[in-house]
């Protein structure tokens, strides 16, 4: 018995001790403090007005850089490759110089079809002059006809001959001009795929070197159908449409163009419409082939409410902002127009000049208070939060 007395004497110490706690702990969060939970405080944000301002309507896709003209340089005769006048990566104009083939098969050729020729100019001469004299022998009634003919047909055989030979020369000629290889258009090589020395066949696959155009330069890219009547419109308006090319994040502005060009089919296979764009890429900021994201800028929508897209946030019943009000923040639903570069037209929802949270957006609720950050740090006046004080229970009488 006595350690059950020991035992109800130690809880009741202890209950007498939590009512003192209870009754005499002193309170920090009287009227017109701030309060002791760090989840009770005002939220700082930063907050950015509504404004009227024109906006583009984009329209965005992923397209590749397409050059205009890309051309494998081959020979179009075989031979020793003898000289090369070009380094890689060169940029090169039409009609220059570049690789040369041994001209010794090719200077006998057209030799010997000279020595042809010369021959064949004697024999006609000589022919002539013959015709010349059975002519006027013809007139006295010298020679017989029969002879005359032979002689005229000789003459016709000879130049025939002539001119057949004439042009086994130009063919020899063309041939010895083939084996200096020049550039067939203006663009950037590329690397060489056959050194000095080596045996070059006439009409290769894989051909000496490639140029490729890169001034001016083409982009491919493709929209959605929902969007083509847009476009089209636009386009045949006859108003010029600038097309932006920017990097893969999206951070950097390459190059921009006009839009040059509607294919005349939709692929059945996705749905949508492939379009081409040109640049003159004169610094040659777009490189061949390379992925690019596309802005194809379709008109400006005149006075739209805008905000900038971060302060945009998505939910199970749309998008929606927060917005504050007396100094507290407030959800509101938006409907959201077009985008152009980091801002979104508000089409519904909210009017010019309210304040809209760009920053804190993480720790809001509705109902929360905020504290408004300035631009220079300092706070923007706001009503404190505080706590209600705790009730005491009423003693029993």
């Amino acid at each position: 018995m006595a350690w059950q007395k020991k035992t109800m004497f130690i809880v009741a110490s202890v209950l007498v001790a939590a009512a003192s706690a209870y009754w005499f702990w002193p309170k920090t969060a009287e009227a017109g403090q701030r309060p002791t939970s760090p989840w009770a405080m005002p939220v700082p944000v930063r907050v950015v007005e509504a404004a009227l301002a024109d906006l583009r309507v984009q329209v965005k896709a992923i397209g590749t850089v397409t050059p205009l003209n890309t051309v494998i340089v081959q020979s179009r005769v075989s031979g020793p490759l003898t000289q090369l006048h070009f380094n890689e990566g060169d940029k090169v104009t039409a009609g220059q110089l570049l690789a040369e083939i041994d001209t010794a098969d090719y200077q006998i050729q057209f030799a010997q079809a000279q020595g042809q020729l010369e021959q064949n100019t004697a024999q006609l001469k000589n022919a002539k002059m013959d015709l010349d004299l059975y002519s006027k022998l013809r007139e006295q009634s010298s020679i017989s006809a029969q002879q005359y003919n032979t002689q005229q047909a000789l003459v016709a055989q000879l130049e025939g001959s002539r001119k057949s030979i004439q042009a086994q020369l130009d063919a020899a000629k063309l041939q010895l001009s083939y084996t200096k290889i020049h550039a067939p258009i203006t663009g950037r090589l590329g690397l060489r795929r056959v050194d000095v020395g080596n045996l070059v066949q006439a009409n290769s696959a894989e051909g000496l070197v490639t140029i490729t155009q890169s001034s001016p330069i083409t982009v491919v890219f493709a929209i959605p159908e929902s969007q083509l009547q847009q476009v089209r419109n636009a386009f045949r308006s006859g108003q010029v449409l600038t097309v932006e090319a920017w990097d893969r994040a999206e951070q950097q502005l390459l190059s921009q163009g006009v839009l040059t060009t509607l294919d005349n089919q939709i692929d059945a296979t996705t749905g949508t419409l492939r379009l081409k764009a040109e640049f003159k890429n004169e610094q040659e900021e777009l490189f061949p082939n390379q992925f690019v994201n596309v802005r194809l800028n379709v008109s400006v929508q005149q006075g739209a409410i805008t905000i900038p897209q971060d302060a945009v946030q998505y939910g199970s019943a749309g998008t929606y902002i927060y917005t504050i009000e007396q100094n507290r923040a407030q959800i509101r639903q938006v409907t959201l127009g077009a985008v152009d570069n980091g801002k979104v037209a508000i089409t519904a929802g909210l009017q010019p000049g309210t304040p809209v949270v760009l920053e804190g957006l993480d720790r809001l609720r509705p109902g929360r208070a905020v504290e408004v950050i300035e631009n220079d740090g300092s706070v923007k006046e706001a009503k404190p939060v505080t706590e209600q004080p705790r009730r005491r229970p009423q003693r029993a009488q």
